[in-house]
């Protein structure tokens, strides 16, 4: 990866908050790169301050010490370029799937034929072509999600953040939903930074693992997965890979 352009850089993020009168840190002096087209993962137990650091990325909170670079220039609060996936996808529930995948480029004052061409591909993409015309209401919890994911991408980001989408999910959705993110991320080579407190699945989709430490998150660890895709998840080196970083991982809060 060291010969990869980076395309993120946060630099010594701190933050926290004030709970009954007390100093609760929810990050120290984390500093990572991110490189372009790279899948990356980041790991911990649940309530480590995951989704504060990518929280703080997005720009939907500002850390109180640090600072983010994109491109190799420093930004502040949040950036076009960055698009978000939450794990509570609030679909709209008066709006079709194409309504609520158009929706981005509707606020930005697209004309409708534009953002209706930009949103099919999308649709298509995720593989909801044919639900066009569905309410979300008569949607599974994977082809929410897969709406949700083709809302972000009509938006074009460079950078996608993925706060735990499939951790709802029952445990064959979400095999199914991790290979279909692989194929579109495959497909559309942009920036991933994935959140997730579940090992094998962290395994499964990284090009790297940033391993958080219980709060305040610090990285413990950060592992390359030099594992083929598609990733055999009984094989030694995935088994070997995986005690490896249980081994390392903070019991929860």
């Amino acid at each position: 990866m060291d010969q990869k352009k980076i395309k993120l850089s946060i630099k010594n993020i701190s933050h926290g908050y004030i709970v009954n009168d007390d100093v609760f840190q929810a990050a120290s002096n984390i500093s990572l790169d991110v490189y372009d087209n790279e899948f990356l993962v980041i790991l911990g137990p649940g309530h480590c301050g995951k989704t504060v650091l990518l929280n703080i990325i997005s720009g939907l909170e500002e850390a109180e010490v640090g600072q983010k670079e994109i491109d190799g220039q420093p930004f502040k609060g949040s950036d076009k370029r960055i698009g978000m996936v939450f794990q509570e996808l609030a679909l709209m529930p008066w709006k079709t799937v194409m309504a609520n995948t158009e929706f981005g480029p509707q606020m930005a004052g697209m004309s409708k034929q534009q953002r209706r061409k930009i949103a099919q591909k999308y649709i298509d993409l995720v593989g909801l072509h044919g639900f066009e015309k569905s309410y979300p209401n008569k949607l599974s919890g994977g082809m929410k999600q897969r709406v949700g994911i083709a809302r972000a991408y009509t938006n074009e980001p460079e950078i996608l953040l993925m706060d735990e989408p499939f951790g709802q999910l029952d445990a064959q959705t979400r095999y199914a939903m991790e290979e279909e993110i692989q194929r579109i991320w495959q497909q559309e080579k942009r920036t991933i930074i994935f959140v997730t407190n579940n090992i094998e699945e962290a395994i499964y989709l990284g090009d790297r693992i940033v391993l958080l430490s219980k709060c305040p998150a610090q990285i413990k660890e950060i592992y390359d997965v030099n594992l083929p895709r598609p990733r055999d998840s009984v094989s030694p080196e995935f088994l070997g890979l995986r005690k490896q970083i249980s081994d390392n991982t903070d019991l929860p809060l």
